[in-house]
C-alpha cells in the first residue's frame, strides 16, 4: 500500500474517531496533515533524484565531448615530435631522464669524481625591455644544477637561467644533508651578484666545463616544450577516461 493511500486510510480512521471523540479531532487532523506533507516530500525527493541523475549524465556527456574536442586540437596543433632526439646537439654530455607524469626534465652525468644533475623546467619568454611590447622576446629556460662528490650528500646547487646566447647564474648555495633536519635556516651564502666579479666568472667557467652551455639551450627548449605537449595530451586522456568510466 502506498504512503498516500496509508495517509488516506489514516484520515478516514481519524475522522471516524473524531465522531466518537470530539476531543481527538484537532490532534488527529494535525497528524493527518503531517502524513500528507510527508507523502508530498517523498514524491518531491524521488522526482529531484530522478532529474538530478539525468542532469549528471547530460553534464558528463557534454564534458566528455568538450575534452574529445580539446584532444583533437592538441593532436593537430601541438602534436609531440617523436623525432626530437634527432636534433641532439653534438657533444651533448648528459643522459636524459624523461619520467612520464613529471613536469620537469632531469639530466644526469658523471664527471670524473662528481655526479651532476640538472632539473630543467619549461621555458618562458622574457622581454629585454618590459616597457617596449614590440621588443624581441628571449627564451629563458630555468634550471637547477646540482654538483655532488662522494657519498656524504653535500652538493653545490646553482639556480640557473639558460638563454641561447648566455648562461646566467641566479643563485648559488652549498647543501648539506642535515639542513633538512635543522629547525634553523641554514646560511646559503650571499647573493651571487654580490660576489667579486672574478669569482662570478670562475663559477661560470666551473659550470661550462661540466656541460652547462648556451649552445644546448635551444635543444632543451624544444625538448621540454615537446614533453609538456605529451604530458598535457596524456592528462586530457586520463581525465576523459575517468569521467567516461
Amino acid at each position: 500500500m502506498s504512503l498516500f493511500r496509508r495517509a488516506s486510510s489514516s484520515l478516514a480512521t481519524l475522522a471516524f474517531r473524531a465522531v466518537r471523540s470530539p476531543v481527538s479531532l484537532r490532534s488527529g487532523a494535525v497528524s493527518a496533515e503531517r502524513l500528507i506533507l510527508r507523502s508530498q516530500q517523498l514524491r518531491s525527493v524521488s522526482s529531484f533524484s530522478r532529474f538530478s541523475s539525468v542532469d549528471k549524465r547530460t553534464a558528463d556527456k557534454n564534458l566528455v565531448s568538450v575534452i574529445e574536442s580539446e584532444i583533437e586540437c592538441a593532436v593537430n596543433e601541438e602534436a609531440p615530435d617523436e623525432n626530437v632526439m634527432e636534433d641532439l646537439p653534438e657533444g651533448f654530455p648528459f643522459e636524459i631522464i624523461d619520467t612520464p607524469g613529471k613536469r620537469t626534465l632531469l639530466l644526469q652525468r658523471k664527471f670524473e669524481d662528481e655526479t651532476i644533475q640538472v632539473e630543467v623546467e619549461e621555458g618562458e619568454a622574457e622581454n629585454d625591455d618590459e616597457d617596449d611590447e614590440e621588443s624581441a622576446a628571449k627564451l629563458r629556460i630555468p634550471m637547477v644544477v646540482s654538483v655532488s662528490k662522494g657519498h656524504d650528500g653535500r652538493c653545490l646547487e646553482f639556480g640557473v637561467s639558460a638563454y641561447s646566447d648566455e648562461i646566467v647564474i641566479d643563485s648559488l648555495s652549498i647543501k648539506h644533508p642535515q639542513d633538512s633536519n635543522s629547525e634553523l635556516a641554514a646560511y646559503e651564502g650571499p647573493d651571487f651578484d654580490d660576489l667579486d666579479e672574478n669569482l662570478q666568472k670562475a663559477f661560470h667557467r666551473f659550470l661550462e666545463i661540466r656541460g652547462i652551455k648556451p649552445s644546448f639551450t635551444d635543444f632543451l627548449a624544444v625538448y621540454v616544450a615537446n614533453k609538456d605537449s605529451r604530458e598535457y595530451l596524456q592528462w586530457l586522456k586520463d581525465v576523459k577516461s575517468f569521467v567516461d568510466k
